[in-house]
């Protein structure tokens, strides 16, 4: 029987953390779990595509926008089951055990974890968590498993820039169930532009999202002029 999983990486000049974030993933070949990763890039400008093709995963370019591309990336996808990731994630160790032990129970994502030390990056995460358990609602820096066929039904991602996870969780039949394995994501911004001001305007975003706010003119306020997608 082959590897059922199918991963997905948007990416948009990422040639300094996606080698990590591939490296994480080759526990879940070992495992015998993932049978492909596609790259859906958003118009990168660095090596990303020389660095996706050397480690073997497929590479589609378009739009830059994380929910086009996403989109775009699963509908190149075979396998009966998706695992997003973003391209500056890298998965705890142990992550694809604990993963095989729960293909059959719904879609899932990790717990949130930052690559930083301190209090402030506990808290944010600790209330990331919080979220996902009270509200069942992740963010994409948590990964996201589930089923194609729980993906089609809920419509996949929409093309927009900002806010596609929280529109795809929203609109899956089953809650999002965090896996205890971590997700560890960049603190890159959060240290750019203070741990309390980047949390509180993510919340804010989610909040004006959840409110109706079109996902453009919330993405024109979280990007600055010289971001990408992702």
């Amino acid at each position: 029987m082959s590897a059922p999983i199918s991963v997905v990486i948007p990416t948009f000049n990422s040639e300094c953390q996606l080698p990590k974030t591939l490296l994480s993933l080759m526990e879940g070949v070992d495992a015998g779990l993932i049978r492909e990763v596609i790259i859906s890039d958003g118009g990168s400008t660095d090596g990303t595509q020389s660095i996706a093709i050397k480690w073997g995963a497929e590479f589609v370019s378009g739009d830059a926008s994380r929910g086009g591309q996403l989109r775009q990336g699963v509908a190149k996808a075979c396998g009966a089951l998706l695992l997003i990731v973003h391209s500056d994630t890298i998965l705890e160790a142990g992550w694809a055990s604990e993963l095989k032990s729960k293909l059959s129970d719904g879609p899932s994502c990790f717990s949130l974890a930052f690559r930083a030390s301190g209090i402030a990056p506990f808290l944010v995460a600790f209330w990331a968590n919080v979220r996902t358990d009270w509200l069942r609602l992740p963010f994409g820096d948590q990964g996201l498993f589930l089923s194609r066929e729980e993906y089609d039904m809920a419509g996949g991602y929409p093309d927009q820039r900002l806010m596609e996870d929280v529109a795809l969780v929203i609109a899956l039949t089953a809650p999002v169930k965090r896996m205890r394995s971590r997700a560890y994501t960049s603190s890159e911004k959060y240290q750019t532009q203070g741990w309390i001001y980047r949390g509180s305007k993510n919340l804010i975003l989610l909040v004006r999202y959840l409110l109706g706010t079109e996902p453009d003119v919330l993405a024109r306020s979280y990007y600055r002029p010289s971001d990408g997608p992702n």
